[in-house]
């Protein structure tokens, strides 16, 4: 089975190849303050339990899972900025309406994997430059064959170091702190920006 189109179809059938994992550094950094925000109006969706696992194993079942959520929510979601939105510069949200911005489906993402029975603390939610040397959001699932990398930009579950991106920070997985990422840069790939 194929999720996706043209160059970005995955195959469900085989697990991707070792990733890797995205190294943090020992520093705590400061929030997004989009975050903390959102985590002040949705603790329950910003507490993390240390009884969860910090990586999932990597299943063809949990691999099914994330390809076809992330192609879910990206063609259910039409992008919109926060401004135009909400009138504010920056709103974290579940994008209920179908409308969001990079944050925003990353959230719906990873709200509807703890649905389907994933760890939220394996699912973490990561600041990046973009190619166009934009800030964004993405979500980085953490497995037993590396850091994947949810993506409203493209349909494709990707390693993490196959995005082209500047990994800046991502959530820490005992709690609301944040860690850096030292700035660990990908390699670049061709993208259809949103």
């Amino acid at each position: 089975m194929l999720v996706g189109r043209g160059s970005e179809a995955q195959t469900l059938s085989s697990l991707p190849s070792r990733s890797g994992t995205i190294v943090t550094k020992r520093n705590a950094v400061a929030q997004v303050p989009g975050w903390a925000r959102f985590c002040r109006q949705w603790p329950k969706e910003c507490a993390i339990d240390p009884s969860e696992p910090a990586t999932i194993a990597l299943t063809p079942q949990v691999w099914e899972t994330l390809v076809r959520i992330n192609h879910q929510v990206n063609a259910a979601i039409k992008p919109l900025t926060d401004l135009e939105h909400w009138g504010v510069d920056d709103r974290w949200d579940f994008a209920e309406d179908s409308y969001g911005d990079c944050e925003d489906y990353q959230l719906l993402k990873r709200k509807r994997l703890v649905a389907a029975g994933l760890p939220r603390r394996a699912l973490r939610m990561t600041a990046v430059i973009d190619e166009d040397g934009a800030p964004h959001a993405v979500m980085m699932v953490r497995t037993d064959r590396g850091d994947f990398i949810l993506d409203n930009k493209r349909s494709a579950v990707l390693p993490w170091r196959e995005t082209g991106y500047v990994y800046l920070q991502r959530e820490g997985d005992t709690g609301s702190a944040w860690v850096s990422l030292g700035r660990a840069i990908a390699s670049p790939v061709a993208t259809a920006g949103r």
